[in-house]
């Protein structure tokens, strides 16, 4: 057809709009870390999950565990360059150089950010003193101390603080942030464990003495507290019960171990390679073959699994005291049990008298019951002759009542002791 002809006129097609089809970019969830480094600096840094990706070496499944929607337990994870670590309210990354913690803003982590940052200025100049020490001879032992005092002027001394500084001395930083951050969580479960403790014990003593919706209430909220609780210090408990077991996933943790051992490894493989050169340039002046030469291959790879050691007694130590928060609630929840069950006796006691009282009330109502008939039989009004008898007094009368009043009790007190005879009433 031609195309000027109107029968063919092409209507216009509606595609829609092309922007819906679009495939859209997903917002990037950027959040604030605080990283504090081994020189006990603070700064805010504003990352998102591939940022510190790249920064940490972490997984998507690794940041996974530290997302507060959700409802990941207690962990320690060890990683080729950073150690994750979920413990009860501290949610934290741990490299060799410093921690990044992620809700710092909670006012449950300000008081553990002040701590990490004096332990981290101990360490700092521990290590300045050490290094000092190397380079410039030997000091005393009395000299480091008055430098340490010096140094600290804000912080009480204590045998505790001295033993402290010392361990400062001998642990990787990684170490020092994970005893931070371990002491922080069994010290606040441990806290929460006393403060059950000081509100249960009096709370289920008025139970025991007086049974009352009120106690029985409080007690009930008190039980829920004390399962939550107990769940948390069972997963803590586990999860360090879980890493002194595995040998492979401590040695994962000796960050800066790793780091030296990978810049040796960068160092000799560099000096080997300048090495191999320089010997293949004499070999080719002196045509000497190859396979004359000794291999340069020859340096120790490092063991699979490092001494422990050092690790270990430091999570044995808190494994030790969550264990006693964990005996210390399993205590108090005996208590509740034994607590529920003298309830239960009381109330099973209670229970039984009531059903004896109404088993004695039964049984007087039909005695009573059977008086009633008796009079309302002597209450007819029949002309018989032992309805009216011809001597018509008030002494047929009091002999009719006395005689069946004193056959009910009679017949009461029959029923009554065949019941305990039976064993019904006690």
């Amino acid at each position: 057809m031609p195309r000027g002809d109107p029968a063919v006129s092409t209507a216009p097609v509606n595609i829609g709009d092309t922007n819906k089809h679009r495939p859209r970019k997903k917002a990037v969830r950027v959040k604030t870390w605080l990283v504090i480094d081994s020189t006990s600096q603070v700064q805010q840094i504003d990352a998102g999950k591939q940022s510190i990706m790249r920064r940490t070496g972490l997984s998507a499944r690794d940041l996974r565990i530290l997302d507060p929607s959700l409802s990941y337990p207690s962990s320690i994870t060890g990683r080729e360059r950073a150690i994750v670590i979920k413990l009860e309210h501290i949610k934290g990354i741990i490299t060799a150089h410093d921690v990044w913690l992620l809700n710092s803003r909670d006012p449950a982590v300000v008081p553990f950010v002040e701590e990490l940052k004096r332990r981290f200025l101990q360490f700092h100049e521990a290590n300045t003193v050490k290094i000092g020490g190397n380079g410039g001879g030997e000091q005393t032992a009395e000299e480091l101390a008055e430098i340490l005092e010096g140094s600290q002027e804000s912080v009480e001394r204590s045998p505790a603080l001295k033993e402290q500084q010392d361990r400062l001395q001998t642990l990787p930083f990684e170490f020092v942030a994970l005893e931070a951050c371990l002491e922080a969580a069994c010290t606040c479960l441990d806290e929460e464990t006393k403060a059950l403790e000081k509100e249960a014990y009096p709370a289920l003593d008025n139970l025991t003495s007086e049974i009352s919706s009120f106690y029985l209430e409080r007690v009930r909220q008190i039980k829920g507290r004390l399962v939550a609780l107990t769940q948390r210090v069972q997963r803590v408990r586990d999860e360090l019960e879980h890493l002194l077991e595995d040998d492979g996933d401590m040695a994962g943790m000796y960050l800066t171990s790793k780091l030296l051992r990978e810049e040796d490894e960068n160092a000799s493989s560099s000096s080997a390679t300048v090495e191999e050169d320089e010997d293949h340039e004499l070999n080719k002046d002196r045509h000497i073959p190859n396979l004359l030469l000794p291999s340069n291959d020859s340096h120790g790879t490092p063991a699979r699994h490092a001494d422990v050691a050092e690790l270990e007694m430091l999570l044995e130590a808190y494994f030790v005291q969550v264990d006693g928060t964990l005996n210390k609630l399993s205590t108090l929840r005996e208590y509740v049990d034994d607590t529920e069950d003298y309830v239960n006796i009381m109330l099973d006691d209670k229970q039984n008298n009531l059903l004896q009282m109404g088993v004695l009330l039964t049984t007087a109502i039909l005695v009573i019951t059977m008086y009633i008939v008796i009079v309302g039989l002597l209450a007819m009004n029949i002309s018989i002759n032992l309805w009216h008898p011809p001597n018509d007094s008030q002494e047929d009368f009091l002999w009719t009542i006395g005689t069946c009043s004193i056959g009910t009790i009679v017949l009461y007190v029959t029923i009554v002791t065949w019941y305990k005879y039976k064993g019904v009433l006690y």
